[in-house]
Formats: structure tokens, sequence, C-alpha cells
């Protein structure tokens, strides 16, 4: 897939990977975890996303003619950052990047924020790292806090969001007029998001709603795991009549029966079919009996966690 002069490939993997063998189905595969690769078409140099089975990573990287630099770690979990003490070892001198308050496995470098990274000659990654989102807006020079346009940054950006508390999406571009990429980790799923772990619905919205949702609508979002039919299900309980949702949900019921990925999706799909992104819409907070959006997006995860179907 070519986006914006780089050349992404999704290398899905087995969700029990740490235990399972290399025999996986083909529905085993499109049911994991998502391992992404960054190529710049022009250097060839690559940027692995959190490659949890370095070996394959390694592997479709020589097929391909690259030259893996850095690991880009979204988070500490082990199916984000297990992989990384391993991918140390088979490329010796790669540059193995982390949030600077997160304990991530095999880090070389932390980012701190405003930290930019490039790679090759056409990829550009700004790395803002967000212990609260009221720091981050200060520090671009916001007044008001959370409200910062995200489009607006120079060339690419990371955020710190609610899975983790050090948890960073990174927002890539390149030099070239063309759509941009973000690798959101377990915090943004297609039609979903994550668990509270060690955040809050408070600093999820603002993750969701303000800082991923500022960005441009064509923007493309790489998860971390490939639970986009469960999430599409589950929404229609709380958003029944959305027609955008029953129409996503029957595309990707045929992804899934031919064994192709639903990933990625876009900011624009996400604003027209994630409830947790469309807490702001009266009658959806009315339908899960809340009066505001973080009050909406709470019950909705609330509910998500116990539904079962």
């Amino acid at each position: 897939m070519r986006v914006f002069s780089l050349w992404f490939q999704i290398l899905a993997l087995s969700s029990s990977s740490s235990s399972s063998s290399s025999s996986s189905t083909a529905k085993d595969l499109i049911l994991g975890d998502v391992n992404c690769r960054i190529i710049d078409e022009e250097t060839r140099e690559a940027a692995a996303v959190d490659p949890v089975e370095p070996e394959k990573i390694l592997s479709v990287a020589k097929d391909n003619g690259a030259d893996l630099k850095i690991v880009l770690t979204t988070h500490h979990h082990w199916d984000h950052a297990g992989g990384n003490e391993k991918i140390k070892q088979l490329v010796p001198g790669i540059r193995v990047f982390g949030g600077s308050i997160d304990d991530v496995k095999g880090c070389t470098e932390k980012l701190e924020n405003g930290d930019k990274l490039s790679l090759g000659t056409d990829v550009n990654i700004l790395s803002l790292h967000t212990p609260s989102l009221l720091v981050a807006s200060l520090t671009l020079g916001y007044k008001v806090a959370g409200l910062m346009p995200v489009w607006a940054m120079w060339c690419s950006n990371t955020f710190d969001i609610s899975h983790t508390k050090g948890h960073i999406s990174y927002y890539v571009t390149s030099k070239e007029e063309e759509d941009p990429a973000v690798f959101t980790g377990d915090t943004l799923f297609v039609a979903g998001c994550g668990k509270f772990f060690e955040g809050t619905a408070e600093q999820m919205y603002q993750s969701l709603c303000v800082t991923l949702g500022s960005l441009p609508k064509p923007t493309r979002v790489y998860c971390g795991h490939e639970y986009t039919e469960k999430n599409l299900r589950f929404a229609l309980t709380v958003d029944p009549d959305n027609a955008k949702t029953k129409e996503k949900l029957s595309w990707a019921q045929h992804q899934r029966q031919a064994n192709l990925p639903t990933i990625p999706s876009s900011i624009g799909e996400e604003w027209e079919t994630n409830p947790f992104m469309r807490v702001g819409i009266p009658e959806l907070q009315e339908r899960v009996g809340c009066h505001s959006p973080v009050e909406a997006l709470k019950e909705i995860r609330r509910l998500k966690d116990v539904w079962r179907g």
C-alpha cells in the first residue's frame, strides 16, 4: 500500500503469538496483532512499529529490499514491546524508541515532548510526549487545554494516550502533499478504544476526540489489533440507527470471509462509526443515560467491558 510517498505493509500476527506455532490459520492472522513497517521509498530505510515477532518483520524487510533502522514502540505491554530485545540482537545498533515515562523494554532512546525524528529523506516524525493534555497544550502555546489543532503541527506528531500513561501514538507524514498516517497502538481501534488500565475517561476523551480526533480526516489509522467486526457489532448496540456503521460492518464481514484485513481505517471513518468518538452526539448520550461526552464515554466503555456479543 502506497501512502504519501511511503509504502506501508501490514504484517498481521496471531494474537496468541507468544505461545502459538508458526502454523496459524488465515483466520488467526486476520484476528491477530498488527505489526507495521514504514519504508522510505527513495532510500529503502525502514521503521517497525511494535515488532513483537522480529524474525517475521526482518524477513519481510529483506524480501522488499528494506534496511530496518528504527523501532517505534507505542507502549510497554508485552504484545507491543516484547520483541525489542530480540530485534536488538538481530540488528546491532538499531534505535528503539519509546515514551520517556513509559517502561519500554529494550528502549535505547526515550522520546521527550517535541523531539523530531526522520526516516530516510522523506519521512518526518515529531515526538509529542504528553503525560497530560494540559502540558501538551501549554507546550504548543495554546491557551485552552486540549484544543490543539494537531493537523497544524510541523510535519508529524506523537501523542501520549490513556491505555497506559506513557502510551505513544505515532503520527507520520512525508515531505510530499499526501495523506498522513497514525499508529495508535492500543488506544484507538477501528470502531473501538482501549481499556482504562492506567487512565480515566477524561483522559481517553481528550486522546480520542481532541488529540487524535483533530487529525485530518483522511489520516490512515493503523491500530495494534484487529478487533473490527466485534467492535462494529457492539457499536450497533449503542448506536443502532447508524447507517455508516451498518455499512462498515457488512464490509468488514466480507473482508473477514476473504481473509483480508480491515486495517487501516481513517480518522473520518472513526468519527462516523466509532461510538467512543461519537459521544458528543446528544442522541447517543441519551441512549446510554448520560448528559456529557465524558460520562457517555465512560458508560459505553463499561458496557463494552461486560458485553459478550
